[in-house]
C-alpha cells in the first residue's frame, strides 16, 4: 500500500457500499474480509477529518426483484429495508473494532436495536464526530437504496457522495454481458438521466441533481479506492 495523503475535496460525505460488495468473493452473506477493509477505510477517513456517513445495500442478502410472482413488490422491499439492517449492525462493530465512535440510524422504527432517523440528530452526531450508518432505507417500499443514500446525503448536506460498487466504474452498458462497453471518466447528472445509466436509480440521481451533490462511482475490490475517491484523483467516474 503507497502512502497516503492526508488531504480531502470533501468536509462531509456519505459513502453508499452495496449488498454485493459486502459479500466479497463468496456473492452472498457478509465477508469478513470485506467488512474489516471498509471499516479500515472509514477510520482513515477520520483521520482525514472528514465527517462521514454510510448507506449499505441488502443485496448479498435479498434482492425484491428475485422474490417471484407471489409476493406483492411492496413485501420484498421491506425485506430488502430489513436486510440493510443486518449490514448495518454488522459495520458497526467492524467500526467500533477501529476504535471510532458510531450509530446506526433506522427509518424503520426498532429501538431495541437501532436508533430513529432524524436530521437533526443526524446533524449533531456528524458534527460531534461519530461515524453515522442510516439502515432501513427511507421507511418506504418503491425506493431504493441509491435514493436513500441521494436523500440522506441532502438532508446532512454532504458535499458529494462516494458510491463503491462492485464495478470499476460507470459504463454504457453491463461490462460482464458486452465487452465493447464504454467507460465513461466524467458524466454530468442530466447524462445520466437522460442516457438511463445503470449506476442509481432516476429519483436518486434527480436528488442529486437539484441539490448539486457531486457523485464519484469506483470499485469496491481496491482497497484503497475509498481514499483515492476521497481525495478526488481520477478512478472510476465522476458524476457532477
Amino acid at each position: 500500500m503507497g502512502k497516503i495523503r492526508m488531504d480531502s475535496k470533501y468536509k462531509r460525505v456519505l459513502l453508499k457500499v452495496s449488498g454485493e460488495a459486502m459479500s466479497g468473493a463468496q456473492g452472498h452473506g457478509i465477508d469478513d474480509a470485506m467488512l474489516r477493509q471498509v471499516a479500515s477505510q472509514v477510520a482513515d477517513l477520520r483521520k482525514m477529518g472528514l465527517e462521514i456517513a454510510l448507506v449499505v445495500g441488502g443485496g448479498n442478502f435479498w434482492r425484491g426483484r428475485s422474490a417471484g410472482s407471489l409476493m406483492e413488490r411492496s413485501n420484498a422491499d421491506y425485506i430488502g429495508m430489513l436486510a440493510t439492517c443486518m449490514n448495518g449492525l454488522a459495520l458497526q462493530e467492524a467500526l467500533r473494532a477501529e476504535g471510532l465512535p458510531v450509530c446506526v440510524m433506522s427509518a424503520i422504527p426498532m429501538p431495541l436495536v437501532m436508533e430513529p432517523y432524524s436530521i437533526r440528530g443526524a446533524k449533531e452526531r456528524l458534527a460531534r464526530g461519530e461515524v453515522l450508518i442510516f439502515a432501513g432505507g427511507i421507511g418506504c417500499p418503491f425506493f431504493s437504496t441509491d435514493t436513500t443514500a441521494a436523500l440522506r446525503a441532502a438532508e446532512i448536506g454532504a458535499d458529494g457522495i462516494l458510491l463503491a460498487k462492485n464495478v470499476d466504474a460507470v459504463y454504457s452498458a453491463d461490462p460482464k454481458k458486452d465487452p465493447n462497453a464504454e467507460r465513461f471518466s466524467h458524466l454530468s447528472h442530466q447524462e445520466v438521466l437522460e442516457r438511463r445509466l445503470g449506476v442509481m436509480d432516476a429519483t436518486a440521481a434527480s436528488i442529486c441533481m437539484e441539490n448539486h451533490i457531486a457523485i464519484h462511482v469506483f470499485g469496491a475490490a481496491d482497497p484503497d479506492n475509498i481514499l483515492r475517491a476521497a481525495r478526488g484523483e481520477a478512478i472510476g467516474t465522476v458524476i457532477e
